[in-house]
């Protein structure tokens, strides 16, 4: 049998096996190439070809005759979405533009799919008043309590992903969260976070 395995992860994997979550025999055996890719948005020039791509590979999966085209509002929004899931998230945003679409040309693109239109967002629009500006001091003796710990989350969500240069995992491990209760959070707060 003649095999080659190729992977992909954000991950520190050095760092990841001195914390003992990784195996070293493993990367040893993993690491015979590796490439470092720089995330989507320092890759401008990809985006719009990449989206152009799946919006074609949906349309084809959906059995659509044309292809789709993103108007040019659409393709100014999507180069300056700072694409944290990266391609991942370029994929599934585009996906679902096709398909929620009903002709060729895409106008609308939505790159939160958790927005619940039924909810009450007063809450989250005043929590997005409250840090609209980063580097602004907001005198906390003035918020009710709930809205301070939704400043200090922020803020230090800000942090965390600042000194981390936007590793997730290692911002999860640095406030000492799960990832997942760190992606609840950044769901929760990426609006304000981008």
């Amino acid at each position: 049998m003649d095999a080659r395995i190729v992977g992909a992860t954000n991950a520190d994997l050095p760092a990841t096996v001195k914390m003992g979550k990784f195996k070293d025999h493993l990367l040893d055996r993993l690491s015979f190439e590796v490439l470092y890719l720089p995330p989507l948005r320092a890759r401008k020039e990809d985006i719009l070809y990449l989206a152009r791509h799946f919006g074609d590979q949906m349309a084809f999966e959906l059995g659509r005759d044309e292809p789709p085209h993103f108007s040019a509002s659409a393709e100014r929004r999507i180069e300056a979405y700072r694409w944290p899931g990266n391609i991942r998230e370029l994929k599934n945003v585009v996906e679902r533009s096709v398909y929620r679409s009903t002709g060729a040309v895409i106008g609308e693109v939505e790159f939160d799919p958790f927005t619940n239109p039924y909810a009450e967002n007063l809450q989250s629009h005043k929590s997005a008043a409250l840090l609209s500006e980063p580097e602004r001091e907001t005198n906390l003796e003035t918020l009710s309590l709930s809205d301070e710990v939704t400043v200090l989350e922020m803020r230090r969500m800000r942090e965390a992903l600042r000194a981390c240069r936007n590793r997730q995992t290692e911002a999860a491990d640095r406030l000492v969260l799960t990832y997942y209760q760190f992606r609840n959070l950044y769901q929760k707060f990426k609006c304000e976070l981008n």
